[in-house]
């Protein structure tokens, strides 16, 4: 119980956030119990409740965190300790390193001041594409592992032994690394002049009858809104109806809604039908719509 109550400690203190959302996932929990169990706490609160952590680590769920809102740091999953290497080499040091299994590594990296949503998500592919981490991972409301518990993979449990391995908390400076505002600023650069491709583009989109194409939102934008407060669900949904309003494909749909990390939604299955409900709610609604307009 101390130990876990230590490396909690650290993280917390390196990750230097006033309230963190935290999730218990077990994707193969049985019945109609929940796959993932959310919480919102400042870190007081998750201090306390590392007991009841601990029980539902043993019961079988993993423990994740992640900043809640906006905020100054990055996770880069899916790392080697070759990887990690390279980063504080090149100036990237992260403020925190975490091995999630044997050999596997998450680092969270500290940018000395907060991003919009859209830059820290341009970041975090930045960064996982530079050094090997998973792209696929790479938003910026993506879930690490809180340091103290088991990780619950059945991959990973001990043949001999039944047990899980430990997440372990190896570095906890907190600091920002030296290249954070260069870096930012090439990112963000990047961003505008991707952004004001776009805008050239429609601009330029030729008259269709007695209108103009215009450019469509993406994803990105649905989830930089904050009237949506981050809220996966609601994004989606509301990325869903307004795309196939504007008449694109459902596959594209369904890639885009795929683009953000789904595991809490559970196995590959749970995500992929919770993708379908999604278009399939779109659809009813765009044809509710028409129909309406019809009337």
């Amino acid at each position: 119980m101390e130990r876990t109550e230590r490396a909690v400690e650290r993280q917390l203190r390196a990750m230097a956030c006033q309230t963190f959302e935290v999730g218990l996932f077990k994707p193969d929990v049985e019945g109609n119990g929940p796959v993932m169990v959310p919480r919102v706490w400042d870190a007081e609160t998750l201090r306390r409740s590392v007991g009841w952590l601990r029980r539902e680590n043993r019961d079988g769920r993993n423990i994740f965190c992640r900043p809640k809102g906006e905020h100054n740091l990055t996770l880069v999953d899916d790392l080697s300790q070759e990887a990690i290497t390279e980063m504080k080499r090149a100036g990237f040091a992260p403020a925190l390193v975490v091995e999630t299994s044997p050999k596997n590594f998450q680092a969270w990296l500290n940018h000395g001041r907060s991003l919009t949503a859209a830059l820290s998500t341009a970041v975090a592919k930045a960064l996982a594409s530079e050094f090997g981490g998973d792209t696929g991972a790479a938003d910026w409301r993506h879930f690490g592992r809180l340091a103290g518990f088991t990780n619950r993979k059945e991959k990973y449990r001990d043949p001999g032994t039944g047990l899980y391995p430990f997440v372990h908390l190896i570095e906890s400076a907190g600091r920002s690394y030296r290249r954070a505002d260069a870096f930012i600023e090439s990112v963000e650069a990047e961003l505008n002049r991707k952004r004001e491709e776009r805008d050239a583009h429609t601009r330029n989109d030729a008259h269709i009858g007695s209108s103009h194409k215009v450019s469509l939102k993406t994803i990105e934008d649905f989830r930089a809104d904050s009237r949506y407060a981050g809220d996966g669900t609601r994004i989606d949904i509301a990325y869903a109806i307004y795309a196939i309003a504007h008449g694109v494909p459902v596959d594209q749909v369904g890639a885009a809604i795929r683009s953000r990390d789904l595991t809490h939604k559970g196995t590959e299955k749970r995500q992929e039908d919770y993708v379908e409900r999604t278009i399939g709610k779109a659809l009813l609604a765009a044809e509710r719509c028409f129909a309406g307009q019809r009337r």
